[in-house]
């Protein structure tokens, strides 16, 4: 290792709730180098996302903050330039830094301090997709999910997100040999970064059949009737029409077969990557760290996608390997806020000014703290600031427009017992709900998603009416200085393109 300060390398993935991987217990479904990374490093069993949505997830793992603080809600809001992410800091203390696939970036800034960014994003940039909490009972067709992902489930040869993904993992692995070939002596962070197994629930015949359909297991809690369903569930199933059309047992098991496959998928490209650091003679220098941005309900309690913190959709998987990480497991609660202290303690870099998120050096090396998750809703299917907070056994969800939530993780993992109104409990709702008001102003924050919300659709429309500037990443390719040209030395081309012993 160089001096201290490894190359990191995080793989992120979409929609993955650590529940289905195999190092996480789950009996079907096939992720063997996922395993072998798990065995190798440790594994975080008590990982969570600070906001069940993609943008807000990113966002607030980029920046360490959650995302009141920063100001981005939605998969529409921007992450404003000014504020610090990993890849500033980074970049600042010495690193190379680059990125590789889906962050999911809105505005005119696609980079955020990355460097280099070698494709472009899988979704839009701009502000279409914002929600309307002024008028939230409305669906939104044509951006809310529905249930085509979950009738369609089965078998592409090609999707647009294949077509996506294999461009990822294509330009990640020779960005990787870029790297080891590179003259540039500094220390490298590289963000690979896949859109799969997000829905639609699609996969190649190869990856399919890696599966017994009859082996594929249903919910371990099926669809629970409407009076057993917390105001939020009512709201997400409204928002997602579940109820628009009849899901039966032949559906849910199609749509997790395609789920199970795209994991099989990912699981190949995470062994691609792990085989390429090993040839080009990076591994020994080199922290990996696996995670995902969310969860997927995948049918459980009769719910699909995330916006809730169910531990379907907010539990993620979390491992980090590489040199002088011992293997093990690690049960503390740790969060993708935890992300950028933790890489910037790894390259010896200060983060005293950063206010949300704790350094996980110290539990990759055995030590073990009692630490408390928090987390934030603040999209569509919410009314108000959904507030999630995760300690010890317990999982307290607040929100000024709904009853709370208390759930014992450890009695009920499946959340079917709300304790909140339960006398004996009451004490321990009360303590919750003062450190909710300490830690947050939910009636200033809904005031500020909604100002915000109102802001972005004009500006939307706006910038829909007449000639259009897209803020879409456009990745650029020199072709005069690729491959071999006239003012080049083809001797020297040769020599330093090469890679490996012979």
């Amino acid at each position: 290792m160089r001096a201290g300060r490894p190359n990191l390398l995080l793989v992120m993935v979409d929609q993955l709730a650590a529940r289905f991987l195999p190092c996480y217990g789950h009996p079907v479904v096939k992720a063997p180098a996922l395993e072998c990374l798990a065995d190798d490093g440790v594994r975080f069993t008590s990982a969570y996302t600070p906001s069940p949505l993609c943008a807000p997830a990113r966002f607030a793992m980029m920046s360490g903050q959650l995302n009141s603080r920063i100001g981005a809600y939605d998969n529409a809001s921007e992450l404003p330039a000014a504020v610090p992410t990993f890849a500033h800091h980074l970049r600042a203390g010495g690193y190379q830094t680059c990125l590789v696939g889906k962050m999911h970036f809105i505005g005119p800034d696609q980079l955020h301090g990355f460097e280099r960014r070698l494709t472009t994003d899988i979704y839009p940039a701009d502000f279409g997709w914002t929600p309307d909490w002024d008028d939230a009972e409305t669906r939104i067709d044509w951006w809310f999910h529905n249930m085509d992902s979950v009738l369609g489930a089965g078998v592409a040869e090609a999707t647009n997100q294949l077509d996506y993904d294999d461009e990822v993992g294509f330009q990640a692995v020779r960005a990787l040999r870029d790297l080891a070939r590179s003259a540039d002596e500094r220390p490298w962070m590289l963000t690979v970064s896949f859109t799969h197994p997000h829905d639609p629930y699609a996969m190649r015949q190869r990856y399919w059949d890696r599966y017994d359909h009859d082996a594929i297991d249903l919910p371990r809690v099926g669809r629970l009737p409407d009076e057993q369903l917390d105001p939020h569930s009512r709201r997400l199933r409204h928002m997602s029409a579940m109820d628009a059309v009849e899901i039966t047992d032949d559906h849910v098991r199609n749509a997790r077969h395609a789920y199970y496959a795209t994991i099989s998928y990912i699981d190949d490209w995470v062994g691609t990557l792990v085989e390429t650091l090993d040839t080009c003679g990076l591994a020994d220098d080199t922290v990996i760290v696996f995670t995902a941005d969310h969860g997927d309900l995948l049918g459980e309690r009769g719910l699909w996608y995330k916006m809730c913190f169910f531990e379907g959709a907010s539990h993620i998987p979390l491992v980090v390997a590489g040199p002088e990480i011992a293997s093990g497991e690690a049960p503390d609660h740790v969060s993708l806020l935890d992300l950028l202290p933790t890489f910037l303690d790894l390259a010896g870099i200060d983060r005293s000014e950063l206010a949300d998120g704790e350094s996980i050096v110290p539990l990759l090396h055995g030590e073990r703290q009692n630490r408390t998750v928090a987390g934030e809703y603040l999209a569509e299917g919410a009314v108000a600031p959904i507030l999630m907070i995760r300690r010890g056994d317990w999982k307290y969800v607040s929100c000024s427009a709904d009853p709370p939530q208390l759930y014992n993780i450890a009695d009920d993992p499946d959340e079917l017992v709300n304790l909140a109104a339960d006398p004996a409990h009451a004490e321990r709702v009360a303590e919750f709900d003062k450190e909710v008001l300490a830690r947050w102003d939910p009636d200033a924050i809904r005031a500020d998603v909604i100002a915000s919300q109102r802001a972005r659709r004009t500006v939307d429309a706006a910038l829909r009416t007449g000639r259009r500037t897209p803020w879409d990443h456009q990745p650029t390719v020199d072709a005069a200085q690729q491959y071999m040209r006239s003012h080049f030395d083809l001797n020297d081309i040769e020599r330093t393109r090469r890679l490996g012993s012979r």
